[in-house]
């Protein structure tokens, strides 16, 4: 073996080949000047040519070097100046063994492969025992370099490879580093020998620390290197000779639209997808596993190589991506070009859809972990938006980092100038803006990709969040749990959630949930380049309608609960209100109180009829949309919701929550309800009767018959003008049925009737002060004010207005006896017992009353039999109030009273003049009717004699015998008047003298 090797050596020194050499290469020693200048005998000559053999254009010589070069390289001690410089090294490491019949007798090129796998050792070491010369680390990776075009001169590779090299590149031509990358593309295949993968990996390593280790890259880019300055001269070696560097530098310039050549690409490809696919090529990423507790180091040495290998740029760099993905991107993809960057964005528009797979997913997820904390790794992103971002975040070039403004914090800056208004100044351009969006409507799908709310949720996460494991219920989450998250997380969850009320597309899921309902009513809106909170308002207005399905409904509520919490969640109103809220609401954050507080502005302005209101116009129409849309839900009404959870866990568990149902249910059941409870939808009824736009069910109930019957009708009126019309024969039954219930609320308290309350304002406190007095605020009064002035309408003695709405009252609850509250709960037996079929009849015309009315003899209770006679004495004031006597009585009043205007017993007092008339023939039905009116008003002096005075003269003027007591009375007066004439005076006259005295 060292017989052999003195030979070779021997050849390599001979003169006889130097000469040779000099005599072939002659024209190619006179270009290349570094060989020229050689000196004679040592060898020199032949080893400078090898080293400079790419630029050999001679054929003779390039054969003859070809030569030289397969004895040299089978010996490292061969290598001009390589004993020289690594011999300590080679002592040091032990290096310098010899296994003759292991491997091949003349080879020992392990020692060199001994020598690289001390030098990438040393790399991935924090405190390396043994370190490599620096010259004798620039001879191993000059070794490497010259052996990089044929790896036939890497001995210990060529004899590792030998059978792989058979196996999986058979057709592969040696030379150029063809069969090299042939074997890296095979690496991980599981049929490659595990001694061959080794070799590889060493190779794979010097190339990482040494792009000139391979051939290929350093040949096709040679003059893109040179063009971008990768390579200049004043930059330590071991930075710019690095691959990372190489690749940076050269991306930056694919990155700011340069032009590099196509081979070179192609080769960047090739070793960007190397790096990608073995992290132990990476010596940074092996040091920071090596120390303990370093996670977050390592990590942040991971995004350094997905910066290095640029998988963002290219899918395929990713291998693993690639093939997890595959069959989604034949699928869904398929019309973007293989390779393009926007397969990745199209691959994000499907997650979480039918035709993502698991594996892809997570692979995606995985990647797009690291490209979301650095904008540059988003190639269509920073291709739109690198100008904005010099602009506008100070940034500097695609590999320049700057303190200022770290990667991550960029895509932050540009979103925050994204949402900006032309008023607000310094927008992004059309393009950026576009990528913007698409960025946040993707990533808005996972926390893990929005890097600054995982940063600064991470312990709220963990809190209150652990359980919320599906897609999209971590920010859900957060949402829900806004007041109670520590200051840095509240304030990046409200930007995002003010975000999305502007651009609710942001919630990716959201939309999908709600594609079939935005296509149906939303399509304008959504095709909208601007959102601008539109969308959400439409999908809020259709929230109810039967296409909506279970999913997009729960979105649309969550997201309605959420903007509860602060108005700046709400675009719209934000926009319309916000200088109103900062001069009339200061320091009000929540939107339910600020709603309150400007409605408050707006109602005192209008009822003390200000010149100018003082909430702007813009502000008052959105504060309309968001007065209607929090009574469509309780949970919109957080103090009323607050109020009433026990009773409605209570009373209304198995109520949904949407459609104003929960609410629905409260009011039918009033009396049964806690205190606060009851106070809080008293109020919440007073506001509806004041304003009944804000009823949402009976708005919602009664939507066809307001277009039928009341379109011009002003939005406070809108009840009045119902109920004018609720005995219409066209009149919806449910419509119907939901007026009736609103005007037995009323009944209940004239505070609930706005129009009885403004036409009875001097009346109620005049004539029942005693009830007011003993009531107390937020509860009802259970109609007694009402029947209060009931009777003192018996009496003839309100005023105009207020006789005017208690005749209506008094006609309406004569058809109805559920519209008389203190009849319904004073005769609630009797009903029962006596008139319970008339009581069970679907539609009600009087048929209760007047059961009562002819038993008012068996009703025993004292309170029921009052309620009835009260009813006998509104009857006689009017006979409109009584409804069975005028639909029986109606001809005759057409006949024989046209002429009497009705009010005050006249129609009455005209009917029982003609029941006397034998002249005049009344219908049979009348004529007994009023029989029996006269018999029950008889029995009804009986029991209920007048209590005073007044009482006597007003029933003296409501009888129907008024005529006859009045001339009997005068007839009276008139006798006693005669007799004092003819008799004198009764007492004894006083003489003067009496008088004077």
């Amino acid at each position: 073996n060292h017989l052999l090797w003195n030979y070779k050596l021997n050849l390599t020194t001979d003169p006889k080949f130097e000469s040779v050499a000099r005599e072939v290469c002659k024209s190619t020693i006179a270009e290349i000047k570094e060989c020229a200048d050689e000196p004679v005998g040592k060898g020199f000559l032949v080893s400078c040519l090898v080293d400079h053999r790419g630029n050999i254009t001679e054929y003779q010589c390039h054969q003859y070097i070809t030569k030289m070069t397969a004895i040299i390289f089978s010996d490292y001690r061969l290598i001009c100046g390589f004993m020289d410089d690594c011999k300590a090294d080679i002592n040091l490491l032990k290096c310098g063994s010899i296994r003759p019949g292991e491997k091949d007798a003349h080879s020992q090129g392990e020692v060199v492969a001994c020598l690289e796998k001390g030098l990438v050792k040393e790399a991935e070491e924090t405190d390396p025992r043994i370190q490599v010369s620096d010259q004798c680390k620039k001879a191993i990776l000059r070794v490497a370099e010259l052996s990089s075009d044929d790896f036939h001169l890497d001995r210990h590779l060529y004899f590792a490879c030998r059978d792989d090299r058979e196996r999986f590149c058979e057709n592969t031509q040696a030379g150029e580093g063809r069969v090299y990358k042939c074997l890296f593309n095979h690496k991980f295949e599981e049929s490659m020998s595990e001694k061959c993968r080794d070799a590889l990996t060493t190779r794979q390593k010097l190339i990482a620390q040494d792009y000139k280790v391979s051939y290929s890259l350093a040949k096709s880019c040679k003059s893109d290197l040179k063009k971008y300055r990768c390579n200049v001269e004043n930059l330590p070696r071991s930075r710019e000779a690095r691959l990372s560097y190489l690749l940076m530098c050269l991306e930056s310039a694919v990155h700011r639209g340069r032009q590099v050549s196509s081979e070179c690409q192609g080769e960047m490809l090739d070793y960007r997808r190397m790096l990608m696919e073995d992290f132990s090529l990476s010596p940074e990423i092996i040091l920071s596993l090596h120390r303990k507790g370093r996670t977050l180091h390592c990590l942040m040495k991971l995004q350094t190589l997905i910066q290095e290998t640029d998988p963002g740029a290219d899918y395929r760099i990713d291998r693993a991506l690639n093939e997890a993905c595959e069959s989604v991107i034949q699928t869904a993809c398929k019309h973007i070009r293989s390779g393009d960057p926007m397969i990745l964005s199209c691959l994000m528009e499907h997650l979480y859809t039918e035709k993502m797979v698991e594996d892809c997913e997570h692979r995606l997820l995985e990647l797009q972990y690291f490209i979301s904390r650095d904008w540059k790794l988003d190639t269509v992103l920073y291709r739109k938006c690198q100008g904005d971002a010099s602009r506008l975040c100070h940034t500097h070039g695609w590999n320049e980092t700057s303190e200022l403004m770290p990667p991550g914090a960029v895509f932050s800056c540009l979103y925050r100038h994204a949402y900006r208004t032309e008023e607000q100044g310094r927008r992004l351009s059309r393009e950026c803006r576009a990528e913007v969006q698409r960025i946040l409507h993707q990533r808005a799908m996972d926390v893990k990709l929005d890097p600054a709310l995982q940063d600064k949720c991470m312990i709220d996460l963990g809190k209150w969040c652990s359980e919320k494991t599906e897609t999209g219920q971590e920010l859900e989450c957060l949402q829900d749990h806004l007041d109670d998250l520590v200051s840095d997380c509240r304030d990046i969850v409200g930007n995002l959630t003010e975000l999305e009320s502007e651009d609710i597309q942001i919630e990716a899921l959201l939309m999908r949930a709600c594609e079939p309902i935005i296509q149906t009513f939303c399509h304008e809106v959504a095709d909208n380049q601007i959102d601008s909170g539109d969308l959400m308002e439409c999908l809020i207005q259709n929230k109810h309608q039967k296409e909506m399905n279970e999913k997009c409904a729960i979105g649309v509520t969550h997201f309605q609960l959420v903007q509860m919490k602060d108005f700046r969640f709400s675009y719209k109103f934000k926009m319309a209100c916000k200088e109103d809220v900062l001069k009339l609401c200061p320091n009000i954050k929540k939107k339910v109180d600020v709603v309150i507080c400007l409605s408050t502005t707006v109602r005192n302005d209008t009822l003390q009829d200000a010149k100018e209101h003082r909430v702007s116009l813009k502000c008052r129409k959105q504060l309309r949309v968001e007065e209607l849309e929090m009574t469509e839900d309780i949970r919109l009404e957080p103090e009323l919701y607050e109020a009433c959870k026990s009773d409605i866990k209570n009373y209304c568990q198995n109520v949904p929550y949407g459609n104003a149902q929960i609410i629905e249910c409260l009011k039918e059941i009033k009396k049964q309800l806690s205190t606060r409870c009851h106070q809080k939808v008293f109020k919440l009824q007073e506001t509806e009767m004041m304003d009944p736009e804000l009823d949402y069910t009976l708005m919602r109930v009664c939507k066809q018959m307001i277009k039928r019957f009341c379109p011009e009708a002003d939005s406070k009126n809108m009840l009045q003008c119902l109920k004018q019309n609720k005995n219409s024969e066209v009149m919806d039954p449910k419509c119907k049925q939901m007026i009736t219930k609103r005007q037995i609320t009323q009944n209940t308290d004239y505070r609930l009737n706005p129009v009885l309350r403004k036409a009875c304002k001097a009346d109620i406190p005049k004539f029942c002060q005693n009830i007011l007095n003993r009531a107390k605020d937020d509860t009802e009064l259970e109609g007694q004010v009402i029947s209060c002035l009931k009777l003192k309408y018996a009496d003839q003695r309100l005023s105009p207005d207020c006789e005017d709405q208690i005749r209506v009252i008094i006609q309406e609850s004569a058809l109805d006896y559920r519209l008389d509250p203190q009849l319904q709960m004073h005769c609630s037996d009797e009903i029962s017992s006596l008139c319970a079929e008339e009581a069970a009849a679907q539609e009600q015309t009087g048929q209760v009353e007047e059961c009562l009315k002819v038993n008012l003899l068996k009703i025993k209770t004292e309170m029921c039999k009052k309620e009835v006679l009260n009813m006998l004495k509104e009857s006689k004031a009017d006979i409109f109030v009584d409804p069975v006597l005028h639909t029986a009585c109606a001809l005759d009043i057409k006949h024989h009273c046209a002429a009497i205007p009705p009010g005050r017993g006249r129609q009455m007092s005209c009917l029982m003049e003609a029941l006397e008339d034998k002249r005049v023939r009344l219908q049979p039905e009348c004529k007994k009717r009023l029989n029996d009116r006269i018999e029950m008003w008889s029995y009804a002096a009986k029991v209920a004699p007048a209590e005073g005075f007044s009482d006597l003269a007003m029933q003296v003027m409501t009888s129907p015998s008024k005529n006859y007591i009045l001339s009997v009375i005068t007839v009276g007066i008139c006798v006693l008047f005669l007799i004092g004439l003819m008799c004198g005076r009764i007492t004894k006259r006083v003489t003067r003298e009496l008088k004077d005295r």
